[in-house]
């Protein structure tokens, strides 16, 4: 049982995600309602967030509902003290299995985001991409790849599966959005996953920067033009956290968020603090025009309108 008396909803598919109340937004099935945990029942249509953090970012919690119409709210604070029940011990963390890992790592040919990167930059950058950040392909849909989340000592912790469009780059959502994970196809319930960043294992180089972007991709494209950081990824604005970051103790780590992440990130960096020397870089936010923010840009979509003349990545 959960100790907070009102949690959002759990995913169990689309059907428990809904539609924005945000005049402003309005999205479907991007919606998270909050939920009481003694009931099971969701508090109101409009208690909730909104997934969309970048372009919505609405947040109505179950204490300004109750504020604004006068009902009394219950927090542990006000409730009698109950003894806690002892905390189970926490599960060890699962992983992939590694045929399943090296059986993915071929058939490059038809993966269509690895022939994005050879359009862009060339058969030989693209093999050293593919090799250095792992670059697998799927079945899940045709032409789909896998980013494998390896850790420092080499175990895959899952597997996130994208379809990208070959010429564009940009990822396929319609008619939905493409995203599924490894140890959910492998239909795996009692998968314990623990994630780790996306290009973890090249942290075993102790001698480079750190530079930390949210999505996959952008990593792989970043490594290309900066060469001089260990190009990492959170898969997500609301990624970047503590557990993932422990890994950096003691690192100098540069954040690039996205356009309309910067103040998130700010805020992150330094909560992180403790763990890291973190600068969060602001490029995107001088140079973004409107239209650039509005569409969320990150700093892949800039890079690879200069066209690099290199024979290596």
């Amino acid at each position: 049982m959960s100790e907070h008396k009102y949690i959002l909803e759990p995913y169990k598919g689309m059907n428990t995600r809904y539609r924005c109340p945000a005049p402003n937004c309005g999205k479907d099935k991007s919606f998270s309602l909050y939920i009481d945990t003694e009931t099971g029942e969701h508090i109101h249509p409009t208690v909730g967030r909104c997934n969309r953090e970048s372009n919505c970012g609405h947040h109505y919690t179950p204490k300004q509902y109750f504020q604004d119409n006068n009902i009394s709210f219950d927090t542990p604070q006000t409730k009698a003290y109950k003894p806690r029940p002892v905390a189970p011990q926490p599960k060890s963390v699962s992983f992939i299995p590694v045929e399943v890992f090296k059986a993915s790592l071929k058939a490059h040919e038809a993966n269509y985001f690895v022939q994005f990167l050879t359009n862009l930059f060339g058969v030989e950058i693209a093999s050293q991409l593919v090799s250095r950040y792992f670059i697998a392909t799927s079945k899940h849909w045709n032409g789909s790849t896998v980013f494998w989340q390896l850790d420092t000592k080499g175990k895959v912790r899952t597997g996130k599966i994208m379809l990208y469009n070959p010429i564009t780059g940009k990822r396929v959502k319609e008619p939905f959005n493409h995203i599924n994970w490894v140890h959910k196809a492998l239909k795996k319930p009692q998968f314990e996953l623990r994630q780790c960043l996306f290009g973890e294992h090249l942290l075993i180089d102790k001698t480079k920067p750190v530079a930390i972007v949210e999505s996959e991709k952008t990593a792989v494209i970043a490594s290309v033009y900066f060469p001089q950081f260990i190009w990492v990824a959170v898969g997500s604005l609301t990624n970047l956290n503590a557990e993932k970051c422990s890994i950096l103790r003691g690192r100098t780590v540069t954040l690039f968020p996205d356009l309309n992440g910067f103040d998130k990130w700010s805020i992150k960096a330094k909560e992180l603090s403790h763990l890291a020397i973190f600068t969060v870089s602001d490029l995107l936010e001088r140079k973004a025009s409107e239209a650039e923010r509005k569409a969320g840009l990150d700093i892949a979509d800039y890079l690879i309108r200069t066209k690099i003349n290199t024979k290596a990545a």
